[in-house]
C-alpha cells in the first residue's frame, strides 16, 4: 500500500513539475520578455524619450528565443507521433527517430 503511495506521488510530482514548466512557464517567460523589451527601449520612452538598456533588449531576445524553441519543439514531438517516429534525447540536440 505504501509503495504504491510513493509511486502515484512520484508520478503526480512529475505531472505538476511539467505543468508548471509548459503550462505557466512558457506564458510567464514570454511576458517577462515583453517587460524586457520594454525596459530595453526605455521603459517610459513614449512620454519622457529614456535612453534605451541593451540589456533589455538581449533579454528580451533570449526570452523569445527560448519560447520559440520551445513551442518548435512541442510540434516536432507531435508531428514526430503523426508519423510514428519518436523524439529522442540521447544526444544533446533532440533527433527524431523510429520508435
Amino acid at each position: 500500500m505504501t509503495q504504491t503511495l510513493v509511486l502515484v506521488g512520484d508520478a503526480l510530482w512529475k505531472i505538476l513539475l511539467a505543468a508548471l514548466v509548459l503550462g505557466a512557464g512558457l506564458p510567464v517567460l514570454f511576458s517577462a520578455g515583453v517587460r524586457a523589451m520594454a525596459f530595453g527601449a526605455g521603459g517610459d520612452a513614449e512620454t519622457d524619450h529614456a535612453p534605451g538598456h541593451p540589456a533589455g533588449t538581449v533579454l528580451a531576445a533570449v526570452c523569445f528565443a527560448v519560447v520559440v524553441a520551445a513551442v518548435a519543439l512541442g510540434i516536432t514531438f507531435i508531428v514526430a507521433g503523426g508519423f510514428g517516429k519518436a523524439l529522442s534525447f540521447e544526444h544533446v540536440y533532440p533527433t527524431v527517430v523510429d520508435q
